[in-house]
């Protein structure tokens, strides 16, 4: 027994090791790749002519789907800033997702809709659609509002609005996201450069919009959040965005791309399925499968994203919504990794089934497992006195300075390209929020993994549900 219980645990400790080591190094491979994928951009920015693609009868037209349910807080706002967007032919696509609040009669009124009959195709089913509304005011005739029963989901909705929509790009966002005024025109962009691929995609980079300065659905200031919960997560999200995404980006194996901006070739979704609606990571979900869709009918495909920032959304400010969110990126993650799992280091798929979904599987989905298993055998190490404290101290060293040095890289890569805050005070003070995490924030991100998986595992319902907004006009302090 002495000897089985050696092996196993030589075994562990060697698997643990060299898990470690590669994901250590993939890191670093990333912070390579985003440093020459931003490095680029910059470049091509600088002789970049936004006005000629403004002007040019060959910019292709937009539809800006907003899925909303219950965000009565905020939707006027919102909506408002999406009808100024600048962009020569796009179009607004609003789905009230039988929201209970008084979302529809605000937009009614504010807005001057009526219903309307529309020539309705379901190229992909939803729950029924009650009306369509258009504004009787042309200031407002952009603007299109779907009222539609409730479909449990938020992809329900973002399929109904796909149904709707006139042109052959989509953007999808959330009406609780605040978009750069220049947001189409820069996602279009890499479509229009692109000669030898079919981009099916493009992404930006989304930040928390908690404590920014705004007005009328513009951020004039941006400030790193006040909520500590709220400024882990905008760490976070400039770490994901400007390290991990830009350094998938460039070498065109981008993992997907996010549900608060995203630009998509509607004919390419539309033949994949559109989105999920039994999955709780729809957005990581269609573009799996559009990635399907595109090898399984020898598509020469890319996926761009872009380092600029170009949305804002409100981060949850209490554990509670946190816990709601993560809960279901979770659950969603591992529904993702269970029906697609045939393309799990099948060359048939490209880079996507050799690399970006094995990544997926074994550093995403298995990350909190691993991680808990590890705890739970150094506990195991420690009640059997065979711990060395030396060794583990200078482990644990090593693994919190390497946290902290990436994210604290993220942070500064990201200000020195985009000078998004003012004052170096801010980014030092946001900077420092990477000492805790190891300790605060990334505890509760395994714990709410966990928790997910768990509810994959036991199909315990959990629905899209509300969210508990406080509204951008209230949060300037959060």
């Amino acid at each position: 027994m002495a000897g089985i219980g050696h092996w196993i645990t030589t075994f562990y400790e060697s698997t643990v090791f060299v898990y470690g080591t590669v994901l250590l190094v993939i890191y670093a491979l990333l912070g390579l790749f985003s440093y020459l994928a931003i490095r680029n951009f910059l470049r091509k920015e600088t002789y970049t002519n936004y006005f000629d693609l403004l002007t040019s009868p060959l910019s292709p037209g937009i539809s800006v789907l907003a899925p909303a349910y219950n965000e009565g807080l905020s939707i006027i706002m919102n909506v408002q800033s999406l009808l100024t967007l600048n962009y020569p032919t796009f179009e607004i696509v609003l789905i009230n997702d039988g929201s209970t609040d008084n979302s529809m009669e605000q937009l009614i009124s504010q807005f001057e809709l009526v219903a309307v009959d529309f020539a309705y195709n379901p190229k992909i089913k939803t729950q029924p659609i009650n009306h369509i509304y258009k504004s009787t005011n042309p200031a407002f005739g952009k603007l299109t509002v779907i009222d539609k029963v409730n479909g449990k989901s938020k992809a329900d909705a973002v399929n109904a609005g796909i149904n709707i929509a006139s042109f052959n790009y989509f953007v999808c966002t959330d009406v609780d996201c605040i978009l750069d005024k220049n947001a189409l025109l820069k996602l279009v962009k890499p479509v229009l450069e692109e000669q030898s691929k079919r981009v099916i995609a493009t992404g930006a980079t989304l930040r928390i919009a908690n404590s920014c300065e705004i007005d009328n659905g513009v951020i004039i200031r941006m400030k790193p959040p006040r909520n500590l919960l709220a400024r882990f997560q905008e760490m976070e999200y400039i770490r994901a965005f400007v390290l991990g995404k830009m350094g998938w980006s460039f070498i065109n194996c981008v993992p997907n791309v996010s549900g608060g901006l995203g630009l998509f070739d509607k004919e390419i979704a539309i033949k994949a399925g559109g989105y999920d609606q039994q999955s709780f990571g729809e957005d990581m979900e269609l573009m799996v499968r559009m990635c399907r869709y595109a090898c399984d009918n020898d598509i020469d495909y890319a996926i761009r994203y872009i380092p600029e920032t170009l949305c804002w959304t409100e981060g949850p400010v209490t554990v509670k919504i946190f816990k709601l969110q993560r809960t279901r990126w979770a659950r969603g993650l591992a529904q993702l990794m269970y029906a697609h799992f045939k393309m799990l280091f099948n060359p048939k798929y490209g880079r996507a089934g050799m690399i970006t979904f094995p990544y997926n599987f074994l550093f995403e989905l298995l990350a909190p497992i691993v991680e808990l298993t590890g705890i739970l055998y150094y506990i195991y190490l420690i009640l059997t006195g065979g711990v060395n404290y030396t060794f583990a101290i200078l482990l644990l060293a090593f693994v919190y300075s390497y946290s902290v040095m990436i994210t604290t890289m993220a942070i500064l890569w990201d200000q020195l390209a985009f000078r998004h805050y003012k004052s170096w005070r801010e980014v030092v003070y946001l900077c420092s929020t990477a000492l805790l995490e190891f300790l605060c924030y990334h505890p509760l991100i395994v714990i709410f993994s966990l928790r997910g998986y768990y509810y994959f595992l036991t199909g315990k319902k959990h629905s899209w549900g509300n969210m508990q907004r406080q509204g951008f006009g209230q949060k300037k302090k959060t």
